[in-house]
Formats: C-alpha cells, structure tokens, sequence
C-alpha cells in the first residue's frame, strides 16, 4: 500500500513545488523592473554617459537607474553636469520605460509584430496596468501610450516654444529641453536638466503651468483618464450617468488636496521662501509646490530653506499620493479617503462603509489598512536607522525617507550626503514605493480563501 501511493505523493509534491515556483504575474512585473534598472545602471556606468568621459561609481549609476525608472528624481550626481548627451538619454529612456510600464511596453511590441496577447502576457500586464479583465488589456495598452504620446507631446512643444523664445536656447536645444521635461513631468519623475532644478523658471508661469499639468494628468492615474475621455467622446445625454466609484474619489480627494497643498504653503512660507515675489508670483510658487509632492520632484525654491512645518506638510501629501494606475508613488489617494471613511463610519457606529451610497467590501478595508500601515512601517524604520547612524536631523531625514518611499523626489539637499548604506537603503525604498503596493494588492487578493466555519467571537480592549 505504502509503495503504490509513493509515487503519487511525490508527483503531487512535485507539482506543488513547480506551481509554487511559477512566476505570477506580479513577480515578473517585479522582476522586469528589477532587470531594466540593471540594464540602465549598465549603461550608466560606460564612460561615455559622462561629461568628463570618467566612469561612475556604481553607486551612483545604481541610485540614478534606479530613481528614473522608478520615476522618483532623487539624484546623487548633478544631472546636467555629470551626465552627457548619452547618460541623459538613458535617464530620459527609463523615465518613459518606467511610466508606460515595463509589461505594457513589452505588450505593445507583441500587438506591433504579431497583432495578438498570448494569456500570460495579458496577465502581466493586468498587473502593470491596474486593467480591470483579461478582454481590455488591448485597448489599455493603447490607450496608455496614446494618452501618454499625446500629452508629453503637447506640453513639450509648449515647453520647446518657451525655451526658444522666451530663453534665446537654439531651436535643437529647446526642443531637448521641452521634450525631456515634458516626459519627466508627465512621468512624474522629476528629473531637470538644470541643476537648481526649476528654481530659475520660479516667476514664469509659461514653464511652471505646462509642468503643473503634465503632473496632475499623470497623477491622477490612467483609469480616472480613460474614463473621462469615454464620457467626453459620448453624447450629452450620456454624459449625466454616473462616473465610478474609483473615478469619483479620485478627482474629488485630487481636486482638494490641489486646494490644501498649495494655501498651507502659502501661508507658511509667505515670509520666509516666498517673500522675495511679488503676490501674482507668491500665488504661481506657491500653487506650483503644492503640487509637486504629488510625487514628482521639481522644486522652484529651495527645500533647505522652509520652515520646518512646512517640510513635515509636505511629507504628509508625499505619503498620500496621487492616484491608482498612474505614475504616482504614495499610498494612493483612494488609500487614504477609503480609511477616512472606515474611522467616520466607526464614529458613528455605522455597521458597514458606505462612500457615494456604495457599500465597501471588508477585504477592500483591510487591503488599505495593510497598504496604509506598511508604508508607514517603510518610512519609519529607514528614519530611524539613519537617525540613529546618521549627524541629520530627524525632519531632513524623515522629507527624504518619505520622498523616496513615495517616489516624488524632492529633496533638502542631503541625498549625495549620505553614506554609501544609506543611499542604498533609498535605492530598496524607491524600488519598493514603485512595485509595492501592487505587489502588496496583488498578493493580498489572490491568497483570499472562503472559509467554512468561524471561530467564536472576542472583544480585546481597544484605546
């Protein structure tokens, strides 16, 4: 008896260890970004990527790859300085990698040569993408580019026109500048090829409203995108029905931190950062840094010079986010209004979430409730041990910690400061911030099991 079920049971392991082993589709799309920040630290490291024709240190090869393609802009190396007409283009290259997703990008190679998705690859890119089924990975992979396309190409050329005009920068280099920008904004990354980043452009609202947009378009998340394009292009009539929940939540919670980010600015840097503009460019300032922790990083004043509340405001809507399936880092803005509503439905002593009369399903609770406590727990604990190894200051250290976790990219100045330990650990938590929480989803959906009896009830004390 024992002989003849051997087999069996050893061929029942075997295809439990091969299913095991199976990558998902969340590990590739891990995997492939792990692999493009490789290719690109490679490429980084050739002395041709350089000004000066010297090799870059790993470290700084790695830090950079690593914050394009995770489209944060954090840098360790003055990017128009150090870097050359070559180096920029591979930053450039994984900034836009980074924002089509490497799963869409490898997706839109296959509908080009073979007009078809295999299932796996669909699967991939439901991943990447935040598609809602199998049936319209198709047209999000297109979709994603044309939208994308179609922006960056707008505001590049606004951007080109600016430069040429308004800057006297011949018409080759204003169009380099308008178009990687254009990307870098629309990506959210951040990146600039100035090195006091946009701090020179502060007062000109012809630089700064293009960038604002390209932002907030891409922030927003191309969901929320798509939808919107599909009511416009519907008839008037069709136009009154009901946007979705996710929709909804999005434009409203985006619309209004737009309002709070930008007016606590105003009010705590108006004599400090801010003092030295007339009020139409206090306004223009102020509006422009209160968007950027949407998570891109450019910065038309210093950080090292806010006040301190200003910086921990700051890393508040950093934490927060931008929107879900867009180029946004953060918890997400969907994250943190859905936990809004589960602490006020507690208040009240409501038995079930309710949000634009829709019920919310308890495993949707708990999936942000866990997206929510692990950032947390990825910002604290880096904070900490860099405290703790480190001679800065806890609110420095907590804005660049948060900046990397969120992959916006703003900075006090202190990145290229730290140690070698130190930068890698921003290296972990941009790469993190970037995958994790749709790894962290992912995972948490697909290990939902039904249970066929419940333990008794107990009531710790809470508080």
């Amino acid at each position: 008896m024992t002989e003849r079920t051997a087999p069996s049971t050893r061929t029942a392991l075997r295809r439990r260890l091969a299913a095991q082993a199976t990558l998902t589709p969340v590990r590739v799309v891990a995997l492939s970004f792990a692999a493009a920040i490789i290719i690109g630290s490679v490429l980084l490291l050739i002395p041709a990527a350089t000004r000066s024709g010297a090799q870059t240190s790993v470290i700084e090869s790695l830090f950079t790859a690593t914050s394009a393609m995770c489209l944060t802009g954090l840098i360790v190396v003055d990017t128009p300085v150090h870097w050359s007409g070559f180096g920029q283009g591979v930053i450039l290259a994984l900034i836009q990698a980074g924002g089509f997703g490497i799963m869409t990008m490898a997706s839109l190679v296959g509908l080009v040569l073979a007009n078809r998705i295999g299932l796996k690859a669909r699967l991939n890119t439901a991943a990447e993408a935040r598609a809602s089924g199998l049936g319209d990975v198709r047209s999000v992979v297109y979709g994603v580019v044309r939208v994308s396309v179609l922006i960056e190409a707008v505001v590049a050329a606004a951007l080109t026109l600016r430069f040429a005009l308004g800057y006297d920068e011949p018409p080759l280099r204003a169009l380099w500048l308008g178009v990687f920008h254009a990307i870098s904004a629309f990506n959210n990354a951040g990146f600039a090829l100035y090195s006091d980043n946009i701090i020179g452009f502060a007062d000109d609202p012809w630089i700064c409203i293009p960038l604002m947009v390209a932002v907030i378009l891409g922030g927003i998340g191309f969901p929320v995108l798509f939808e919107v394009g599909r009511r416009l292009r519907r008839p008037l009539e069709d136009r009154s029905r009901r946007w979705s929940l996710h929709t909804r939540l999005t434009v409203t919670v985006t619309a209004v931190l737009l309002v709070v980010g930008p007016a606590l600015v105003l009010l705590l840097e108006w004599s400090r950062t801010l003092q030295q503009y007339a009020f139409a460019d206090k306004l223009l300032v102020a509006t422009f840094q209160g968007v950027m922790p949407r998570t891109a990083g450019f910065n038309s004043v210093d950080y090292a010079q806010m006040d301190d509340a200003t910086l921990l405001v700051t890393d508040v809507l950093m934490f927060i986010g931008g929107g879900s399936g867009g180029t946004a880092g953060g918890i997400k803005v969907t994250t943190f209004v859905l936990l809004l509503f589960v602490i006020a439905a507690e208040v009240r002593g409501q038995k079930s979430v309710t949000i634009f009369d829709r019920r919310i399903d308890t495993r949707v609770q708990r999936q942000a409730l866990s997206v929510a406590l692990v950032g947390v727990a990825l910002v604290m604990v880096p904070t900490i041990v860099l405290l703790a190894e480190t001679d800065f200051d806890l609110n420095v250290l907590l804005f660049e910690v948060t900046s990397a976790f969120a992959t916006v990219g703003l900075s006090t100045g202190i990145t290229a400061q730290l140690p070698a330990w130190g930068q890698l650990i921003l290296v972990l938590l941009m790469y993190l911030g970037r995958i994790g929480s749709i790894t962290l989803v992912s995972a948490l959906a697909a290990r939902h099991r039904g249970r066929r009896y419940e333990y008794p009830v107990e009531r710790p004390f809470i508080g």
